[in-house]
């Protein structure tokens, strides 16, 4: 990996912030989405509605602990951090004249506070967070009107930070538009004939969108780069047959129908040919080529979490069981507890595939496992799942760089704290290194507890990932240090201290920095000799 390479967390301010109501801001469409489950759909409300319980009002309340949080990443090492500006907390309607000043200072504060510990923001304009009044009264980007409301709510961020913010994404995950039309746009679609053309009309109107804010960006901060954001989905043919594959190969076609206008400034003969054949006419005037054109994105961010699989068997793609996506059963492939595939190659396949395709950077900003954490009387959190999730999903990253030459600017693993749920709105779905005392009812402290996963994924950073390469065995002419600072584990140096070294049932543990673990027991040829033993019984098992 390159020396400058970007290791960090991304957050988004609907999933974390809280202060629904404070210093200004106005409603977004998050904040009017119930809480749901894994079985249970999330719903909106029209308005805040007394007695339900929206997970959006606190969240994390990262809009007050945001310093404390940051010092965790700090010490995690972090060199970036992915963040989204709240668009409602600058301009609380959506379509004011003036920003909310209140608003802004919030923003400032915060990207002072990452730039003084060299944490460098990764900003996101639109994460889900549209203003509910966009949504109510324009039926959001379904109207054009919104391209120019979210126009000048971008060209105020440029203008007001920067000379502290040098990593721009437009919109979170645009694709998702297809399924997810109102949180992604505020757009309200009924399931009818004219489904496709409503969300199309706004993707339509969001291209302009995000196009302009490029060209803003270009204009007002030259040295800064700007990206667009899908949620990339790997797909494999279910089978050889040729019906298989060819369902498969439309299906990614579709995956980058949202990426192919962003990079390359214009709709695919495909996409065209396609909307012709189902009737869908786009609100396409005068200027919209020009504007498309000259609005081409620097970058490729995006989330990677699964595969999936597709079959031309309509039935076969309901069977894998996932809360957010679906597709054919992957029969090589184990699922995580919400039913989503978990496939550390299919991320070195996704990074080839859109480097291949695109040839300009990549950026991985969204990468993660959710899943429910136990946590022990003493705080403790053993998260070894999301431990392998982690050191897998980055191997094969690294693959993909030093193998196939792929350019990457960075990694923001999803959430480095736990958070909502977006597709769920639980918290029992934990993503988090860092433990957040709160329950799906909105009951906790919120005191933060540090994960074993924490110490790994310090481990990771400080290696610039080479801690992740193929296990190694090693002999006595190994140097301690190097032992301990590749596999400092807890329970390696609880089981040396009291003489327990064969118990091969032991669950390893997070990683601890080498002066820790040094201030824990003497270093002596003995202790040495037992260390490297139980490290090559580990690995061989």
């Amino acid at each position: 990996m390159k020396e400058n390479f970007l290791w960090g967390g991304a957050l988004a301010a609907s999933q974390c912030e809280g202060a629904y109501n404070l210093d200004g801001k106005g409603l977004s469409v998050s904040d009017v989405m119930l809480a749901g489950s894994k079985t249970k759909k999330r719903k909106r409300t029209d308005g805040i509605v007394a007695g339900e319980y929206y997970p959006s009002h606190e969240a994390i309340n990262f809009y007050h602990y945001y310093k404390d949080d940051l010092q965790y990443f700090k010490e995690m090492g972090f060199n970036c951090l992915r963040v989204s500006i709240a668009w409602s907390r600058i301009y609380p309607n959506g379509d004011e004249l003036e920003p909310n000043e209140k608003g802004l200072q919030f923003y400032d504060q915060l990207f002072d506070e990452m730039l003084k510990l060299d944490i460098e923001p990764v900003v996101t304009l639109s994460h889900y967070e549209m203003p509910y009044y966009l949504s109510r009264q324009y039926n959001g980007f379904f109207d054009r009107r919104c391209v120019d409301y979210f126009e000048r709510f971008a060209i105020t961020c440029f203008k007001r930070y920067s000379a502290k913010v040098k990593y721009w994404l437009t919109f979170n995950e645009i694709n998702g538009m297809i399924t997810n039309p109102y949180t992604g746009g505020g757009v309200i679609a009924k399931i009818d004939n004219n489904y496709l053309q409503t969300v199309l009309t706004a993707c339509h109107h969001m291209f302009l969108a995000g196009a302009k804010a490029v060209k803003a960006c270009h204009e007002i901060i030259p040295s800064a780069q700007i990206g667009c954001m899908i949620a990339f989905l790997c797909g494999y043919s279910a089978t050889c047959k040729p019906d298989d594959v060819m369902f498969n190969h439309n299906f990614m076609d579709v995956n980058m129908f949202f990426t192919d206008v962003q990079v390359r400034g214009r709709y695919s003969n495909k996409a065209l040919t396609w909307m012709s054949r189902y009737g869908i006419e786009l609100p396409v005037i005068d200027g919209d080529e020009k504007i498309l054109e000259q609005g081409k994105v620097d970058y490729i961010g995006f989330s990677y979490y699964q595969s999936i699989t597709m079959s031309s068997d309509i039935l076969d793609n309901l069977g894998s069981g996932g809360n957010l996506f679906s597709g054919a059963k992957n029969s090589y492939i184990k699922v995580s507890e919400w039913g989503w595939p978990i496939d550390p190659k299919g991320l070195r396949v996704s990074l080839n595939y859109l480097y291949d395709r695109y040839q300009i950077p990549l950026f991985i900003v969204e990468n993660g496992l959710g899943a429910v954490d136990e946590i022990s009387d003493d705080h403790q959190i053993h998260d070894n799942y999301r431990i392998d999730y982690l050191t897998q999903h980055v191997r094969e990253m690294k693959k993909a760089v030093d193998l196939d030459g792929v350019e990457l600017l960075g990694y923001t693993w999803w959430s480095p704290i736990d958070i909502v749920s977006y597709s769920t709105g639980e918290m029992k779905k934990r993503y988090g290194f860092i433990y957040v005392d709160k329950d799906n009812d909105g009951n906790g402290t919120l005191k933060r507890y540090i994960k074993d996963s924490f110490y790994v994924y310090q481990e990771i950073i400080r290696t610039n990932g080479e801690c992740v390469d193929e296990k190694k065995r090693y002999t006595l002419n190994s140097q301690l240090k190097d032992v301990l600072e590749i596999k400092g584990l807890r329970e390696i140096i609880k089981l040396v201290s009291e003489g327990k070294v064969t118990d091969l049932q032991l669950k390893l543990g997070g990683r601890l920095k080498i002066n820790q673990l040094l201030d824990k027991f003497d270093v002596n040829d003995n202790n040495q000799r037992l260390i490297i033993d139980l490290l090559n019984r580990l690995e061989a098992k």
